[in-house]
């Protein structure tokens, strides 16, 4: 009887994990004549008479970081996995080892993402010691850069930075020289969706679907936008910005409580003169192709880190925070660029970050 079709089926499993201990050996001699003992060299890796190897210790240090799993839990992970209970006060020395190992990278991520012709700026808050500190971010497509202040206007670092910044419109980052500057539009068109629906403003339903009309050309003309089209949604723009101030104009004015400062203005005038104020930065990605519509990457970028504060809570000291927000640099850059996290980790631990280097795309 003949075949006439192989049917196939396919299981796909992982083999049982399981420690491999590797033992090393060396031969000590003496010296017949004078005595002296000679012993062999073990390998520059090896340096004590038990010890986790690289693989293990990246293991930990990828779930702890990446994934966030606290240090006592991840304790009972590796036990249930590997059969090896590494205590957390080890796994928070291969962190502390991990952030020595990393420097290098550290410096040549920051001095990258500054030189960059566009970067993502944004910052949020976290606890460190029960005290308010604050976690900032710098990013591009390939490129991340966390550092930790305790204080939110804490830019300095930032005064050498070049090229055009987006934010969103978080007043300090005005402060910075020699940059340009681009607003994110999805906090734009949050506030329009509000004033439309909440205070019933024509003008703010008109511009918001400017802003989305400009977001579709951005998209079907990702080399460029034809400046006639520029022209015409320019001039759109400047037209809603006249009917908003029309409206604005007509309506009674707020009180002021005492007779000292200015008079309080609506959300919707503030709005408005922020359009007419900074209207080059949040038309910006209308005449230049890089930059884009949104400052969504750097939100992506700092998601994470409130994923952790939410399962951790905060963290015990300054200098703990500062090596997780090293450590979450060295992963999320190595993750842009497409490198393996566990290799990365493991070459890392053992001195080698050639690999990483060696895959510096331009920024």
């Amino acid at each position: 009887m003949e075949v006439e079709k192989i049917i196939k089926r396919q299981v796909f499993d992982i083999p049982c994990p399981r420690i491999i201990v590797t033992e090393h050996r060396v031969a000590v001699k003496e010296c017949p004549k004078c005595k002296v003992h000679i012993q062999g060299s073990f390998p520059e890796s090896v340096k004590a008479p038990v010890q986790y190897g690289a693989r293990i210790k990246a293991v930990a240090a990828y779930l702890h970081h990446q994934h966030f799993i606290p240090e006592d839990r991840l304790s009972e992970v590796l036990l249930d996995l590997f059969g090896c209970r590494i205590t957390p006060g080890t796994i928070a020395n291969i962190t502390k080892a991990l952030t020595k190992i990393i420097e290098p990278v550290i410096t040549e991520i920051v001095t990258e993402v500054k030189a960059s012709p566009v970067k993502h700026l944004d910052e949020t808050g976290f606890r460190i010691g029960g005290q308010t500190s604050w976690l900032h971010v710098v990013s591009s497509e390939t490129l991340s850069w966390y550092r930790v202040a305790s204080r939110r206007k804490d830019i300095e670092v930032l005064a050498d930075i070049k090229g055009v910044v987006v934010h969103d419109h978080w007043n300090p980052y005005y402060q910075l020289l020699d940059v340009n500057h681009a607003l994110c539009n999805a906090h734009h068109l949050r506030e329009l969706k509000a004033l439309e629906e909440i205070e019933q403003e024509s003008w703010a339903k008109s511009m918001k679907k400017v802003l989305l009309l400009a977001c579709n050309y951005k998209h079907r003309y990702p080399k460029g936008i034809p400046q006639n089209i520029v022209a015409r949604l320019s001039q759109l723009y400047e037209q809603i910005l006249k009917r908003g101030q029309d409206y604005h104009e007509f309506q009674i004015p707020l009180t002021r409580k005492g007779n000292r400062g200015r008079v309080k203005r609506r959300v919707g005038h503030n709005l408005l003169l922020r359009f007419q104020n900074y209207k080059r930065d949040v038309l910006r990605f209308l005449t230049e192709p890089d930059v884009p519509f949104t400052n969504n990457q750097a939100e992506r970028d700092l998601r994470m880190m409130k994923c952790k504060q939410k399962i951790s809570g905060g963290f015990r000291s300054f200098d703990f925070a500062v090596s997780f927000a090293n450590i979450r640099s060295f992963l999320s850059t190595a993750s842009k660029r497409g490198l393996n996290l566990l290799e990365v980790i493991a070459d890392a631990l053992q001195g080698n970050l050639s690999v990483f280097f060696s895959s510096n795309p331009t920024s």
